[in-house]
Parts: C-alpha cells; structure tokens; sequence
C-alpha cells in the first residue's frame, strides 16, 4: 500500500479525530466491569476503513492504539494497547474486506455487522486470557463474565460504532477530500 501526502493527512485527521473523541467520551456500561468502557475512538477507524481499504484501517487502528495508550488511556499500559489493537485490529479487516469487495449499502452494512460478530468473538476469547493477568484476578472470575457482560459489552460498543459510522462516513469522507465511490447495484434485491 502506497501512502500519498494527502492520504497520509487525512489518516493523521481520523487519528486525531479517535483521540479527541476517546478522551471526551468514556463511560462503563456495566457497573459489574468498570474496566469496560464505552467510547467512540473507533468510528473514524472504520471510517478510515472504508477509505483507504483494511490495509489502511489496520494501519491507523495500530497507530491509534499506541497513541491512545501513551496518552489518555495510560493507566492500561502495553495491556490496553494490545487489547485495543486485537479488538478494532479484528473488526476493521473483517469489515474492510468486506466492502473492498462490495462497495454499496449492503456491502457496508454486512461488513460493519460481521466486524462487530469477529470483534465480539475476539474479545471474548482475549478477555479470557489478559484479564486475569491485567486484573490480579483468577480465570475463575473472569469465566462467569464473559456471557452476561464481556459479550454484551462488546456488541453494544461495536453496533453502536457501526451504526453511528454507517450514518456518518460518507459526508466524513466528503469533508476529507476523498469521494467514497459505490458501484451501482440495486439495493432493493
């Protein structure tokens, strides 16, 4: 993948845009897993990802991370970085692949929605193996967690960011110079 100047800018705007977004807005959802928050930081990533394909999108996911992790999410440390990377790492190629193949309504909409599964999926089975490490705590609490909050959490945060990014990306990609080109197929079959 060859960057070029102005692509190169704009993906330095959606990191900036994902680290303004994730040190403004920053909440748990489950009171049980306050470690667990949500936040909108991966929006500009996916919408990154429809822009510049899941190349491009893992290569903005990486830097966000590192950047989000030496930064406002310091207190997680290399843990939150790689955690960060595994979770939107998983969605952006699975979603990316996804529209690079099917650049119309659908095709975003499949992508966005089989990301959220690969990314949920994902995070179940990392949880499962950092949190105990990253929390002190045995495996044996963090099992009982995975269906009634892990699960959960993570399709909440990912549906959200999927649906605000569905909305949203193509007059973000207006704004940013960079015309997001569908191929015209009837959306009604």
């Amino acid at each position: 993948m060859k960057i070029k100047t102005k692509q190169l800018t704009q993906m330095a705007v959606l990191a900036a845009m994902s680290i303004l977004l994730v040190s403004l807005i920053r909440f748990p959802i489950f009171p049980a897993a306050p470690f667990l928050e949500y936040d909108p930081a991966d929006i500009p990533l996916l919408i990154g990802t429809f822009m510049f394909g899941p190349l491009g999108g893992l290569i903005l996911t990486a830097v966000v991370s590192v950047l989000q992790g030496v930064t406002v999410s310091s207190s997680s440390g290399i843990i939150g970085i790689l955690m960060h990377l595994f979770a939107t790492g998983s969605f952006v190629i699975v979603a990316g692949n996804v529209y690079k193949r099917n650049k119309t309504r659908k095709g975003a909409i499949t992508g966005l929605a089989l990301g959220t599964v690969t990314m949920t999926a994902t995070m179940a089975l990392w949880n499962i193996a950092i949190t105990p490490f990253f929390l002190g705590i045995p495996i044996e609490a963090v099992l009982p967690m995975i269906i009634p909050i892990i699960i959960p959490f993570n399709l909440l945060k990912a549906g959200i960011n999927s649906a605000i990014t569905f909305v949203v990306y193509k007059s973000v990609s207006k704004v940013l110079g960079l015309e997001i080109q569908e191929t015209k197929v009837a959306e009604s079959k």
